[in-house]
């Protein structure tokens, strides 16, 4: 079930807000944790006992990772728990990926395994992953009510396509969160914005994708439309998720980390990953690049460190050579940034902006395009590189069709907006008219993103492959 569907908004959300409302405070952990079952099994019934699997070991390693003391049991308890939970993400995401490179490398043919991806899986084995590791490191007690673990892993407004959430960020709001109109309200305006995201940009701009993919005349000009789309309906489709997550979690006093903090405003790679997905760069950061040494190591083992957890970054994403490629090429970068680039681009004004909306765009062309041949040729196409025109009346129209979305895009994933309602807000007569505007532009901006829906308009989910 999408959040962007009608099903979702207007039967599921309405039904699991009344009953968690109307839920004693001590059973409020099991609305949302049936809740959350009902919601994943919507679309995936059989893959809940995977996930309800995966809780209950999670739950007993928690138990037996803290009972044990320090030293070897113990050690080879987590790692037992790491190769559990990894091994069931590896299984159903990545199996067929590898017996295809095998069957290509030996000229075999082993059957495909044929396996579904389950929905979030990699989503909530991170979160238990956290949660484990937290346990091992002391960092957190282990949680002994199964009823909060398991509504921690299942919930419902991250399960699928995050922030992903660390446990001990929410231990104390499992047992005591307060509830409050501030932050229903907040959350409500947090969920339409990011649902206007979602259905009335990232859906529109994927449509440019679309219909590119479908040209016979892709030239300079619309591989360029192109890409410019791809890399704005990313955002916005991971951001307004994140959005309406954030929004959900606030309704049910929940407080999650945020996401994303406009990262096309960067002057650098390096800044752009300390703005872009900051949940997912957090957890590779804290359980990954700093255990295996981070930077305080040789310069050539600093290196290693950074590859391997770009690699596994860009794995993360997709079981396809094109994910990895994508991590590797930001590996590259943030390497050069590190090494000399850096300085410079603190002192380029402009040029570091258009310098890094440059790289991010080449990115985001990589990463759309799981045959990578397809997605050298529209590299090439796009720097003049395959013999093609320049323009065709197609690309001019499409472009002429567009351009009101893409500007509205390129403003929206800036501050601007934000900093133009805060600075309306400073003064008193501002604040009144904003207080009375906001119930107003949330129920207009639902009303459009309904018809939208209605409409049946291209809506597409980017997160099967996670």
């Amino acid at each position: 079930m999408l959040f962007s569907s009608l099903s979702f908004l207007y039967v599921f959300l309405p039904i699991v807000l009344l009953l968690y409302i109307v839920s004693p405070r001590k059973l409020k952990n099991s609305t949302i944790l049936l809740a959350s079952l009902v919601f994943y099994a919507w679309g995936e019934p059989k893959y809940v006992i995977l996930m309800v699997a995966s809780i209950l070991l999670g739950y007993v390693f928690g138990l037996l990772i803290e009972k044990l003391q320090k030293g070897k049991l113990r050690n080879a308890m987590l790692a037992l728990s790491v190769i559990v939970s990894l091994g069931m993400l590896g299984y159903f995401k990545y199996a067929d990926f590898f017996i295809d490179n095998f069957n290509k490398a030996t000229g075999l043919s082993v059957p495909f395994l044929k396996v579904s991806l389950p929905i979030g899986i990699s989503f909530y084995t991170f979160q238990m992953l956290s949660y484990e590791i937290d346990v091992w490191r002391e960092d957190v007690k282990a949680q002994r009510n199964l009823i909060n673990l398991a509504a921690y892993i299942s919930m419902f407004p991250q399960l699928i396509a995050g922030p992903i959430v660390r446990y001990k960020d929410v231990a104390e709001q499992l047992e005591t969160r307060t509830h409050s109109l501030e932050k229903i309200s907040d959350g409500i305006l947090r969920f339409t914005v990011g649902l206007g995201k979602k259905v009335l940009l990232a859906n529109t701009l994927g449509e440019i994708s679309k219909v590119f993919g479908a040209s016979g005349n892709q030239t300079v000009l619309f591989s360029w439309l192109y890409a410019a789309a791809v890399a704005l309906q990313i955002y916005f489709d991971f951001s307004g998720y994140s959005d309406m997550a954030i929004g959900l979690g606030s309704i049910m006093g929940f407080t999650f980390p945020e996401n994303f903090n406009y990262p096309y405003t960067s002057k650098s790679v390096t800044e752009f990953w300390r703005r872009w997905h900051m949940t997912l760069g957090g957890w590779f950061r804290d359980y990954l690049y700093i255990p295996l040494g981070g930077n305080r190591v040789k310069e050539l083992r600093w290196f290693f460190n950074i590859f391997v957890v770009w690699m596994a970054t860009g794995f993360w994403h997709g079981a396809s050579w094109n994910f990895v490629l994508w991590g590797l090429y930001f590996a590259i970068l943030l390497i050069l940034e590190k090494k000399f680039l850096g300085k410079y681009l603190k002192e380029a004004k402009v040029w570091n902006h258009i310098y890094l909306v440059l790289l991010i765009v080449v990115s985001f062309v990589i990463f759309d395009n799981t045959d990578m041949a397809q997605g050298a040729h529209r590299l090439a196409i796009m720097f003049g590189l395959s013999g093609a025109k320049f323009s065709s009346v197609e690309s001019v129209f499409y472009l002429k069709d567009y351009c009101f979305i893409l500007l509205v895009s390129m403003i929206g994933a800036t501050s601007l907006p934000k900093r133009a309602v805060l600075r309306i807000k400073k003064t008193a007569a501002g604040a009144k008219v904003m207080d009375v505007l906001e119930p107003v532009f949330i129920a207009v901006l639902l009303l459009v993103c309904t018809a939208f829906l209605v409409n049946g308009s291209f809506n597409p989910f980017l997160y099967f492959r996670f």
